[in-house]
């Protein structure tokens, strides 16, 4: 079984192309709805973020998500702490999933696959796409956040210039009908790989 990585920046369109290859069949790994389920529910997770950012990080017994956000998205070192506690768990969890999966491939989706260089674990990695200005207005219209927020979030991300020579495949995520041709394409391509 193939590993693919699905990664693109905040508004890309990630999980619009998620979305189209489970239609197709495929299990796919949502790495952020999983990193704050874990951040959630694991005991041992909580406690280390309560020693990082504070008991506000919890407002009855509920993940704070705009205080941590507030935190970390302006402070490199901070995020980097955080993510610390996170990604291995969710690294942890993703491999038993896997473990259960019986098709040619499965995908994790995951924003940050470049800048933490974990796209080097899977077979192939495909990046979504989208002019900044379109991300901009997607993400206004979705989350309940400021353009500087926004922007702030975009700085901790890498431009996708410097992503896509990394990356196997690139979806430009601005049309939903040739999004789906797109999918459809590498679809195509990753069932014929021999496993």
């Amino acid at each position: 079984m193939k590993i693919i990585g699905l990664t693109g920046g905040i508004g890309s369109g990630k999980t619009t192309v998620a979305k189209l290859f489970t239609d197709l069949g495929v299990p796919v790994y949502n790495s952020d709805l999983k990193a704050k389920k874990l951040m959630q529910d694991s005991k041992g997770i909580r406690s280390a973020i309560i020693d990082l950012l504070g008991e506000e990080a919890y407002v009855l017994e509920k993940l704070n998500k705009k205080y941590i956000a507030d935190k970390v998205f302006g402070d490199k070192e901070l995020l980097q702490k955080l993510n610390s506690i996170v990604h291995p768990a969710v690294r942890e969890d993703f491999i038993s999933w896997v473990k259960k999966k019986r098709t040619p491939y499965v995908i994790q989706e995951a924003a940050i696959l470049f800048e933490n260089n974990s796209y080097k674990i899977f077979d192939k990695v495909i990046l979504v796409k989208a002019p900044k200005e379109v991300r901009l207005e997607r993400i206004l219209a979705r989350d309940n956040i400021s353009r500087n927020e926004i922007l702030a979030r975009m700085e901790n991300q890498w431009d996708d210039s410097k992503k896509i020579s990394l990356a196997d495949y690139i979806i430009e995520n601005t049309d939903l009908e040739e999004t789906k041709l797109q999918v459809e394409k590498i679809h195509h391509q990753l069932t014929k790989i021999e496993v």
